[in-house]
C-alpha cells in the first residue's frame, strides 16, 4: 500500500481569521437583502398611492344607425366619410 502524506494543519488562527471575515461578508449580504425588499416594498406603495389618486370617470354613449348611412351618436348626426366624399 501506498503512503499518503497527511496534509498540513490549518492553524487556529488562520481558521478563526476565515470564519470571522465570512461571518461579516454573509452579514453585509443579509443587510443588503432587507435594504432591498424594504425598497421593493416602499417602492410598490409609491405606485399604488399615484394610481388611487387619478380619479376614474366612465361614460356611456349610445350609437345607431338609421339604415341610410347616417350615424347617431348621442343625440347628434354625424354622416359617413364615404357618402361625404361622394357627394363632393
Amino acid at each position: 500500500m501506498e503512503d499518503f502524506e497527511r496534509p498540513n494543519d490549518v492553524p487556529y488562527i488562520v481558521y478563526e481569521s476565515s470564519m470571522a471575515r465570512s461571518e461579516r461578508h454573509v452579514r453585509r449580504l443579509v443587510i443588503a437583502l432587507i435594504v432591498a425588499i424594504v425598497m421593493i416594498v416602499a417602492s410598490n406603495i409609491a405606485w399604488m398611492i399615484m394610481w388611487n389618486s387619478y380619479e376614474y370617470v366612465s361614460e356611456t354613449t349610445s350609437y345607431e344607425q338609421d339604415g341610410q348611412g347616417t350615424n347617431i351618436i348621442g343625440n347628434r348626426n354625424i354622416l359617413n366619410e364615404s357618402e361625404s366624399n361622394e357627394d363632393k
